[in-house]
């Protein structure tokens, strides 16, 4: 008996998290409590040499005009199973203004699958600088096949960047 307990408490526990595979593209929505906004999210995420790596894509409005910027990010997983995710590098984008170089976004997700449909959800945070307030918000991303359909993987393959994009066409 205290063998089945202890299998059941093993499977049900936030490490099998590090078992999950989070590798791919995944798309959803950003929802900014500042703005009241849902918009469009995407993230491309590798593994190599069993580090997670990844690029995101996060959009704005501003005056009725769509902004976007591509980040590369850093990825970890925490020993509770949620799954981290920081800016590293701003590397495209199309602001009206210079962006300021101090601001990081932070993102704390729980990774999920039911139905056979694997999600990534939770809160993101950007960091105050002097000039702008910090953000918070909510992330809703689900795991997808690679297609065309994908501004992130279009700059991606366009950019010449394709660790691990070929695994995923």
């Amino acid at each position: 008996m205290k063998r089945l307990i202890l299998a059941a408490v093993v499977l049900c526990s936030p490490i099998i998290g590090f078992c999950q595979d989070i590798t791919g593209l995944w798309t959803g929505i950003m929802y900014n409590d500042s703005t009241k906004q849902s918009l469009p999210y995407e993230l491309f995420i590798t593994k190599d040499n069993g580090k997670y790596t990844g690029f995101s894509q996060t959009w704005f409005v501003i005056n009725d005009k769509k902004y976007f910027g591509i980040k590369k990010i850093k990825i970890r997983i925490a020993k509770d199973g949620k799954i981290v995710m920081q800016d590293d590098a701003l590397i495209e984008h199309n602001y009206p203004v210079a962006p300021d170089k101090n601001v990081n976004q932070l993102n704390v997700l729980d990774l999920a699958t039911l139905n056979n449909e694997t999600t990534m959800d939770g809160p993101f945070a950007t960091n105050r600088t002097k000039s702008y307030i910090p953000l918070t918000g909510h992330i809703n991303v689900k795991r997808v096949t690679a297609s065309n359909e994908s501004s992130l993987m279009q700059y991606l393959q366009k950019s010449g960047i394709d660790n691990g994009i070929a695994a995923v066409k």
